[in-house]
């Protein structure tokens, strides 16, 4: 990490000393309440440290200074009066058929309906530290580090498993903690659901001593006096927090009925914001979380179980769900709000066949050794799952949207997932939720790019995220663009029968673990033979298409073979005709015939409009035109926003509505409009823009209300 990096500013800091110690196992005991729009609780940490992590002599890490530049302060907190949940007393007899999941003082037994069919996972080490040591210098105590921002901390304690009822018929050393904890990560696949009720009830158990801990701007920082190592640090601890109503890994806001509602944001820092963690993608981890709700909410999670609501007491619900495969930190997600479950009008008998879940006992389950990932549960070794074409799914929408969704929505998702499975073979997951976002929620939040090679790594793992702050880079769609089009090249280059049969290869082979470009490029040219490769490698698609700016040659010759494609001619004919339409005087000749315009699809309406902004001036009377043909405010997003931009270029003042519509509905999009509101230095349009932004600043994310912030002010 550079000594030198101001954190504050573009880079993004990964600060978890993962090269020391790795999280296992998440166990996530949450409330949220929305009038204080905080989510409090507490999360337990299972841990596992290897040989690798044994106590060092000497070290050559680097230690980098905290914000103040002062050493690391450790503190006790301040007495918490929030209670920590008693031990529960469970039935030590725990099977699959009596899988238990202890929460808040409830029993949930969602666990039951979970369409679960996974087995083995992906190691890896990677990622932390900032200020103090984090590794083993001498006589210094051992140093945890996590990554966490925009967290009150109330409390650090040891956990005490080794009091939990029937543990001593679970583990050959009883009364060793960590032992206890070693035994419990490495249970096998096949007793996964013992091990995620072992998980839940060591979480409750008490607490054992409370641990020393520090917290930063980047960072929380725990460690036991006198522990020198990661091998002796407590492998499970539990911390008690609450999140701030700014916090930026998650956004309060109202979903299109008007109705309270929050959910992750996933850009820029991920969950850091939303419970302490290890944010490297290698960190891979599970997890299981109870969740508290007042009872008009839903929650949705993306867990393993089709989780329903339990009534703990009057007004007020507890949601839970869990996953069995390990997967980053950051691909945590929750959200909580009045939506309301879409389902079909009629539902076939065949529908219901086709989508049942299969369960471990309905299905020839077995680990063979043949997937790369380390061990879980795994779907590809699942017989029944491997020919499941339509995962079980549920959608949900703010209440005025129902209707919409019953309409467009639900009969896509069939064929989609029946063409997912057709084309890229086994769904890794046994289900599905597909929840209708608010209008401010950033459309490439959950697509932030994650590289191996991020900058200097230290010996424990920390390093940045270069420009990963930078709010104007969440909007650089290039790399977006240019991975799409290379992926449309390679199957236009290899045939769609070749490209299509090495993708289900390649998912087949690496499911389940972290991939790099280079290693789905290497694959693919492998995979067929050399006289076919037409001179492609990995060096030269790095060169044309990452390492070059602008345009990829190879794009630049398919555009030009694309002009020659029939749709593209009908649409290159359109916009003669709209350019005709544009130059005739408002008074024509009798004689003179109309124009005679055809339909076209919205990919071919964008093409249009795009062709159309190429104009230098276009008249009103045009312009109205062009609307009342295509309908163009009832279109999509992307048509929308073409025209929005023909409105704003043109000055064109009776579609000001449909900018203001556009602005406050499609709010992650609209950003590049504001822009074009501004640049334009029209007085009306820069009011317009101003006022727009005050209505929506407020539930806007961060990210988006910094940029337009600049641009307006």
């Amino acid at each position: 990490m550079d000594i030198k990096l101001d954190p504050s500013r573009d880079d993004l800091p990964l600060m978890a000393n993962t090269s020391h110690i790795l999280v296992k196992h998440y166990v996530l005991d949450l409330d949220v309440d929305f009038e204080s729009q905080i989510i409090e609780g507490t999360i337990v940490l299972f841990f596992e440290s290897g040989n690798k992590f044994k106590k060092q002599s000497s070290s050559t890490e680097e230690t980098y200074p905290s914000e103040s530049n002062e050493a690391c302060k450790f503190r006790m907190p301040e007495p918490c009066h929030i209670p920590v949940t008693n031990t529960r007393t469970v039935s030590s007899k725990v099977g699959y058929n009596d899988f238990v999941i202890c929460g808040k003082g409830e029993k949930d037994t969602s666990g039951k309906d979970g369409n679960h069919d996974n087995q083995e996972q992906a190691s890896g080490i990677s990622s932390s530290k900032y200020c103090c040591d984090t590794g083993n210098h001498g006589s210094e105590d051992f140093l945890l580090v996590l990554d966490c921002c925009d967290l009150s901390v109330l409390k650090v304690e040891e956990v005490d498993v080794a009091a939990v009822p029937g543990i001593e018929k679970f583990t050959r050393s009883p009364k060793l903690r960590n032992q206890i904890v070693r035994e419990l990560v490495a249970l096998p696949a096949d007793r996964w659901r013992e091990q995620l009720d072992y998980y839940a009830r060591c979480s409750q158990a008490p607490g054992c001593g409370e641990l020393l801990f520090d917290i930063d701007t980047w960072s929380l920082q725990i460690r036991k006096t006198g522990v020198q190592t990661a091998t002796d640090f407590p492998h499970a601890i539990r911390i008690q927090y609450t999140t701030k109503p700014q916090g930026r890994s998650v956004t309060w806001t109202s979903d299109q009925s008007g109705r309270p509602c929050v959910y992750t944001m996933g850009s820029p820092i991920n969950n850091r914001a939303l419970f302490p963690c290890q944010e490297p993608p290698v960190a891979m981890s599970t997890w299981q979380a109870t969740v508290r709700a007042a009872a008009s909410f839903v929650v949705l999670m993306s867990g393993e179980n089709s989780a329903k609501p339990t009534q703990l007491r009057e007004g007020c619900s507890s949601w839970h769900y869990y996953v069995t495969m390990p997967m980053p930190a950051s691909t945590f997600t929750i959200a909580v709000g009045s939506w309301t479950e879409v389902k079909p009008e009629i539902c076939s008998s065949n529908d219901l066949a086709t989508e049942r879940s299969f369960s471990p006992f309905e299905a020839d389950f077995r680990y063979v050794g043949g997937c790369g990932h380390m061990e879980y549960p795994c779907r590809f070794q699942n017989a029944s799952a491997t020919t499941q074409e339509i995962i079980p799914h549920r959608v949900f929408a703010p209440v005025c949207l129902k209707g919409a969704c019953q309409e467009t929505l639900l009969p896509l998702i069939p064929p989609c997932l029946s063409a997912a499975h057709s084309v890229l073979g086994t769904h890794p997951f046994s289900r599905l939720d597909v929840l209708i976002v608010p209008a401010n929620f950033p459309s490439l939040g959950m697509a932030r790019p994650n590289k191996e090679k991020t900058g200097h790594v230290s010996d424990s793992g920390s390093s940045v995220i270069k420009h990963g702050l930078n709010p104007d880079k969440v909007f650089m769609q290039v790399h977006y663009l240019k991975g799409y089009f290379l992926l449309r090249f390679l199957a236009r280059r290899l045939g769609d029968d070749t490209y299509f049969s090495f993708l289900r290869k390649f998912v087949h082979t690496f499911h389940g673990q972290l991939i790099l470009s280079q290693d789905f490029l290497q694959m693919l040219l492998e995979s067929i033979p050399e006289e076919r490769r037409l001179e492609l490698s990995v060096e030269n698609i790095f060169q044309d298409w990452l390492e070059s700016s602008g345009i990829p040659q190879p794009l630049q010759r398919e555009r030009l073979a694309g002009a020659e494609c029939g749709l593209v001619r009908q649409v290159s004919a359109e916009v003669a005709k709209w350019v005709r339409v544009n130059r005739r005087p408002r008074k024509r000749k009798r004689k003179e015939t109309e124009e005679v315009l055809e339909k076209l699809l919205p990919d071919q309406l964008v093409l249009l409009l795009e062709h159309l902004l190429e104009q230098r001036t276009m008249n009103p009377r045009t312009l109205q035109r062009l609307e009342r043909t295509y309908h163009l405010s009832e279109q999509d997003a992307e048509v929308r926003h073409r025209w929005c931009e023909l409105v704003v270029k043109h000055k064109y003042t009776e579609a000001y509505r449909n900018v203001e519509r556009f602005l406050q509905e499609d709010q992650a999009m609209g950003i590049y409009l504001y822009g074009e509101l501004m640049v334009s230095e029209d007085a009306r349009q820069q009011h317009l823009a101003r006022r727009c932004f005050e209505l929506s600043k407020e539930q806007m994310d961060r990210s988006s209300a910094e940029v337009v912030a600049e641009m307006l002010y």
